[in-house]
């Protein structure tokens, strides 16, 4: 072997020497790939084809996702709220906050409904072989409700009504405790709050009883019919509970939504109102859900007509998608739209619309409608197999209530269907369902396939090839690594994640030098 041919090699192993931590990181960004691709693609798109290929979707059963949601929410649901009452950090929250005061209150409530459902599902099925959730979820279901009693859970409602804030108007906040308590008693019994739960239940429906239109307001000024109307189904509940009867009550409480204290053109409760005067707004999708949702347990016919008018003004199918609107169509209503309480509008669909429109159609027997938003909120939800819910997850407030989505869900699509109505209707399945199930396939194939083709053009340069500072990038790269790590363990998934997707950017500034073509030497003729 000539010097000339020795120097070549002797470049090359030099070469691939300096460059051996960069490809160490282009082979671990490979297979973090392939594993990432796996764990958010691959293995959700086979369990939302079992969870789709369930029956229980279109009857009044709950189905296989809502048992396997409650499953794996319950003990992340236990830690976090045991750990929220006992900092007391609800006491500080500024009474401007309303995902940080009202949103782990109101999951609470709708993971102990969502619960009782559940467990009501296990009764009505007689499946004696399943574990029922008031035995495996026994922690929960009391952090859940040790949370919603909390006083200090109450700061917020203590600054607007003053110290006597469980016994003036505060609809609301009342309504929740109401609905808490009553399912911690259906699930676990024991009397622990039902002297609470009695004197709540009695006060509420007097002062009801006694206002003038049988409104009160959540806030000082704020009034939102279809809160009341909640707080009605609860004390309904209650009463199951406590051995009381306010029937009367109930029926004459429907005077507070009707004639010219509805929306003129819907017909149903109006989103908010004034409740010392007859003039009301206009109704709207996050609270034509919630009152059509609570009225088919209270006034069945009622419930059914108000039903009628939310599927005429409200639901629409576009774009592939199925559900309800967040203000009915007309040229001045709005198409795209944020507030709180709708969460985001697009293209008109209302988010809270159509999430707990699933429970209002479920409770009024209208498939039709359960059905095709069921298996779209399967799809949208994104399940991991840790039982996360990465959209509603991602919805929610990560510090103050991160399981609100998931809850939210879940009380949804375990919702029975009212006794006063049937199980009817079914529809076809949306066609974003199918779409979202093939980027589910698509998309790790190209993350996957790209991964591959990175990793064999290095392979096959890597003795030519240059990367700058490379030992640097490396110790960058560690560091970005082990970052995403902690994260992840400690409980920030997306914050984990931008770390571990930082280091697929690693290593940076790679050159491949053109390979030089030696042309053939012409060889002798013998």
């Amino acid at each position: 072997m000539d010097e000339e041919t020795k120097d070549v090699h002797r470049e090359k192993a030099e070469t691939k020497h300096k460059t051996k931590p960069a490809g160490f990181l282009i082979h671990i960004n490979a297979a973090v790939i392939i594993i990432l691709a796996l764990y958010f693609f691959v293995i959700p798109f086979f369990m939302m084809i079992y969870f789709l290929s369930d029956p229980a979707l279109k009857t009044s059963q709950p189905g296989r996702f809502a048992y396997w949601l409650h499953r794996c929410l319950s003990p992340k649901y236990q830690h976090w709220a045991y750990d929220r009452v006992s900092t007391g950090k609800a006491e500080s929250m500024h009474i401007e906050d309303i995902s940080g005061t009202e949103w782990p209150m109101f999951g609470s409530v709708f993971y102990l409904l969502g619960t009782e459902y559940l467990e009501q599902g296990l009764k009505d099925s007689n499946n004696n072989s399943a574990v029922p959730p008031s035995n495996y979820a026994a922690g929960a279901i009391e952090a859940a409700t040790d949370l919603i009693v909390d006083e200090r859970h109450a700061a917020w409602v203590k600054m607007h009504w003053g110290e006597d804030y469980r016994h003036r108007e505060n609809i609301f906040y009342r309504m929740l405790l109401i609905s808490g308590t009553t399912s911690y008693e259906n699930l676990l019994g024991g009397g622990k709050h039902i002297e609470l739960l009695r004197d709540q239940v009695e006060t509420l429906s007097t002062e009801l009883n006694e206002s003038r239109f049988g409104l009160l307001d959540d806030y000082p000024g704020q009034c939102f019919p279809t809160d009341v109307i909640a707080a009605l189904a609860a004390i309904k509940r209650a009463d199951q509970v406590l051995g009381t009867d306010h029937n009367d009550f109930l029926d004459r409480s429907l005077r507070g939504f009707e004639r010219n204290l509805v929306d003129p053109v819907t017909l149903m409760p109006p989103y908010m109102a004034d409740k010392t005067c007859a003039c009301p707004g206009d109704s709207r999708g996050c609270s034509g859900q919630w009152g059509v949702r609570w009225a088919a347990y209270l006034w069945p016919e009622t419930a059914k007509n108000w039903y009628e008018s939310f599927d005429k003004h409200f639901w629409q199918r576009r774009f592939g998608f199925a559900g309800f609107r967040e203000f009915r169509e007309a040229k001045d209503q709005k198409n795209w739209y944020f507030d709180v309480d709708s969460g985001p509008v697009v293209g008109g669909f209302g988010a809270a619309a159509s999430a707990f429109g699933l429970g209002a159609a479920r409770a009024n027997g209208r498939f039709d409608h359960a059905y095709p938003l069921a298996v779209e909120a399967i799809v949208i939800s994104w399940p991991l197999p840790d039982g996360t819910l990465l959209l509603p997850r991602f919805l929610s407030n990560m510090s103050d209530a991160p399981y609100l989505g998931e809850c939210a869900i879940l009380f949804n699509i375990a919702q029975p269907t009212a006794p006063a109505f049937q199980p009817a209707g079914t529809s076809d399945i949306p066609g974003i369902v199918y779409i979202a199930l093939l980027l589910y396939i698509l998309m790790p194939l190209i993350l996957i396939i790209s991964s591959i083709q990175k990793l064999k053009r290095w392979r096959k340069y890597r003795d030519r090839a240059k990367v700058p500072v490379v030992k640097s990038q490396a110790a960058a790269w560690i560091v970005f690594f082990a970052v995403g790590l902690v994260c992840i363990f400690f409980g920030l998934l997306f914050h984990g994640l931008i770390f571990i997707l930082l280091c697929q950017l690693l290593p940076l500034g790679i050159k491949f030098p053109k390979q030089q073509v030696v042309p053939k030497q012409p060889q002798d003729e013998k």
